[in-house]
């Protein structure tokens, strides 16, 4: 199982560069860390070695994690994805992906025999656990996060009559709550640092007895990845994030690169998705890929970008990340 992305990735292409490509004065900057977070790659094994020890096809409900290239390996190998439990044939198997699921879809599936297989990350278990201890306590619940996301829809479902959702700070004015002195204030774990610290400025500024959660909610990688593309945006003319549309911490970092001062910043699946255009005037061009993102698809970014003169990568290390979480106990006996 890989853990950390290593550093200093890209060196062996800078140096070999020679004296042409710095002549050129194009260099692309290579944000570590990048790609895969603990709890990705946790959720992806654990549908490979669900794969291995049932064989196809095995069942998943939404994606694994969000991101096309995975889906779509995955489904290649005999992988199923389904919106729903009721989709899935009784007595099957059938993996919960990254994001958790509510209550009720475990009810659902144990209705239906199923054997589940629950791949959710352990920090947005934490959330769920967070979620429940505030139920119990009576407290109103402002959950910070994106309506409709699946991550934000599994924790609501844990105390759906205790919990509120504050889609960003502009949401704050429609919060009521129920007692001023027992508001707590949870978040989605993959949303911006920044944002979600503004949006808690405004509901303290309107509920000065705001308590927060007991440990940081957003999760270590998504911080890293803001953190290392602050570091080089304002170098940069332009910054590639590297990740799929529905991937919301891979949104968030195009909107930190822009803010950080880029000059430019886009979101792509894949290398065939540049368009030259971007490139035309630039010099220094930023690499970076959400926590979704295998590492073969930054490559594939940065050969495309050596055919067009930015073959100098230097990287911009702000971390380094040694996590690795442990996969479900269903499946811990046939790790390597």
């Amino acid at each position: 199982m890989s853990s950390a992305i290593p550093l200093n990735v890209g060196i062996a292409r800078s140096a070999a560069s020679g004296p042409a490509d710095a002549d050129t004065g194009k260099r692309v900057l290579l944000a570590e860390p990048r790609g895969y977070c603990a709890g990705v790659d946790r959720a992806v094994e654990t549908v490979e070695k669900s794969l291995e020890r049932h064989g196809a096809p095995i069942y998943v409900r939404k994606e694994i994690v969000h991101n096309r290239h995975v889906v779509e390996t995955l489904r290649e190998r005999g992988v199923i994805f389904v919106d729903e439990t009721d989709e899935v044939p009784e007595g099957a198997v059938v993996v919960f992906s990254a994001h958790g699921v509510s209550p009720a879809v475990h009810e659902s599936a144990a209705a239906r025999n199923l054997h589940t297989i629950d791949a959710t990350c352990p920090l947005v278990t934490k959330v769920h656990q967070e979620a429940k201890r505030f139920a119990r306590d009576d407290f109103d619940i402002l959950l910070i996060g994106h309506e409709g996301h699946e991550e934000v829809e599994g924790t609501a479902g844990e105390a759906p009559e205790h919990v509120q959702l504050v889609d960003g700070p502009d949401s704050v004015g429609k919060v009521t709550v129920r007692d001023e002195s027992k508001v707590i204030w949870l978040s989605q774990t993959t949303l911006s640092v920044d944002e979600t610290m503004e949006t808690v400025k405004r509901l303290r500024e309107r509920f000065p007895s705001l308590q927060d959660p007991p440990s940081d909610d957003i999760c270590y990688a998504t911080q890293n990845r803001q953190v290392a593309v602050k570091a080089m945006a304002p170098e940069c003319d332009l910054v590639i994030v590297v990740g799929s549309r529905n991937s919301s911490n891979s949104v968030r970092l195009v909107e930190v690169a822009l803010n950080a001062g880029a000059k430019a910043a886009h979101l792509v699946d894949f290398a065939r998705e540049v368009d030259s255009a971007w490139l035309a005037g630039a010099r220094t061009i930023g690499i970076t890929s959400g926590a979704s993102v295998p590492e073969i698809l930054v490559r594939g970014v940065l050969d495309m970008l050596a055919e067009h003169g930015f073959a100098d990568v230097k990287p911009v290390t702000t971390a380094n990340e040694t996590l690795v979480f442990a996969l479900p106990r269903e499946l811990r006996a046939t790790r390597a």
